[in-house]
């Protein structure tokens, strides 16, 4: 369950502008909405301080349903999302093409990508990895070049700052 910050506002104004704790106890904030049901918000003092807080609660609220709602999931699917995102959103971000991934690497890492650095960067395993190389490098947007240890290597030329490390002629 996610909360809304205008149904907050809603019961905040139809409890009694705050006191009754109506809003609260929407928050699953049960002890403070008895006190502030029996104190009348705390002599309004709290009903007001609710009032310029309030988005900031419901903002709060939904970060520890979304906990609740990993910690009820099996462990193969708990997925803690980095930052808050408003009931209504989009929840899914869209996922960046190979190109993407591999350009962005590439200027990262001044010029120079392998397959594998791709794969560590993505969600795309390897294998697809080198496959986009390749057909980058068919097209001319990359060379493919050879480092003494064996390792093949991309290289984008402008990203790249020089041509130390390679063999000569590949």
């Amino acid at each position: 369950m996610y909360y809304n910050t205008a149904t907050a506002y809603l019961l905040w104004a139809l409890g009694g502008f705050g006191a009754l704790g109506f809003h609260r106890f929407y928050l699953r904030k049960i002890p403070t909405g008895i006190l502030w049901l029996c104190t009348g918000g705390l002599g309004m003092v709290g009903s007001v301080y609710d009032f310029f807080t309030l988005s900031g609660q419901v903002r709060e609220a939904n970060i520890r349903a979304g906990y609740r709602e990993a910690l009820d999931m099996p462990r193969e699917r708990v997925v803690i999302r980095e930052r808050y995102v408003e009931p209504g959103q989009d929840r899914s971000r869209a996922k960046d093409t190979i190109e993407k991934v591999i350009l962005r690497t590439a200027k990262k890492n001044g010029g120079l990508v392998t397959p594998g650095e791709i794969a560590i960067e993505s969600d795309y395993d390897s294998e697809s990895a080198r496959t986009a190389l390749e057909k980058l490098a068919a097209k001319g947007f990359c060379e493919m070049r050879v480092r003494p240890s064996g390792v093949i290597v991309y290289r984008f030329p402008e990203f790249a700052a020089g041509d130390e490390g390679f063999e000569p002629g590949i």
